[in-house]
C-alpha cells in the first residue's frame, strides 16, 4: 500500500451512485445482463473481486492482493504498454451487490474513478455495471479525443462479454 495521493476529487463518488459525474469529468455507464440466479451472482462477484475478470480480458494486473480491498494498489497494464496505477477506494460484498472501485494515481493516463459492480435485481437477473467518470491526464489521452472515449466504452462492454462467458452455463434461465 502506498501513500501516493489520488489525482482527482471527490474520491469515493461512485460508492453510492454509479451515475454520478462531478463537474469537469465525462461519465461512462455500461450495464450488461449476465444471466439469472444466485450461482451466476456468486460466480460473477468472485470473478470481479479477485481480478479474474480483468485477467480474462487480457489486461495485466499487478498487485500484491489476491482480491480487491480498500487501500490496495493495483497497476493495470493495457496492450502491454500503457500502465495505469490505481488504488481501490471501496468494495462491496453484500447479498445482492458486489464489486469495487478504484481511483487514479499519478501516472494513470486518465484522472478519475471507475467501478465494477455485480448486482442481482428483485427478479433474479444478474448485471455487471461498469461506471466511471474521467478526464484525460496524459497528453496521449487528450490527443486521442473521441477515440479515447470509444476505447473506454469498448473496454466496459468487453468486461461484460468476458464476465458473461465466465458465468456461462450457470444461469437459471
Amino acid at each position: 500500500m502506498s501513500s501516493a495521493p489520488f489525482t482527482y476529487e471527490p474520491v469515493g463518488t461512485t460508492r453510492d451512485d454509479l451515475t454520478s459525474c462531478p463537474p469537469g469529468f465525462r461519465p461512462l455507464h455500461v450495464r450488461t445482463r449476465l444471466g439469472e440466479g444466485e450461482e451466476v451472482f456468486r460466480r460473477a462477484a468472485e470473478a470481479v473481486l479477485t481480478w479474474e475478470m480483468h485477467r480474462a480480458l487480457g489486461v495485466g494486473i499487478d498487485t500484491e492482493a489476491g482480491r480487491a480491498a480498500p487501500g490496495v494498489d493495483v497497476t493495470v497494464t493495457l496492450a502491454g504498454v500503457v500502465k495505469a496505477p490505481c488504488r481501490v477506494i471501496w468494495t462491496a460484498e453484500e447479498p445482492r451487490r458486489a464489486g469495487w472501485a478504484y481511483g487514479t494515481l499519478e501516472g494513470h493516463p486518465e484522472c478519475g474513478e471507475e467501478a465494477f459492480v455485480v448486482d442481482r435485481t428483485g427478479d433474479g437477473t444478474v448485471w455487471l455495471t461498469v461506471a466511471a467518470f474521467s478526464r484525460p491526464a496524459k497528453w496521449y489521452a487528450r490527443a486521442g479525443g473521441p477515440a479515447t472515449r470509444g476505447l473506454q466504452q469498448a473496454y466496459a462492454r468487453r468486461c461484460g462479454t468476458v464476465l458473461k462467458r465466465l458465468c456461462a452455463g450457470l444461469s437459471e434461465d
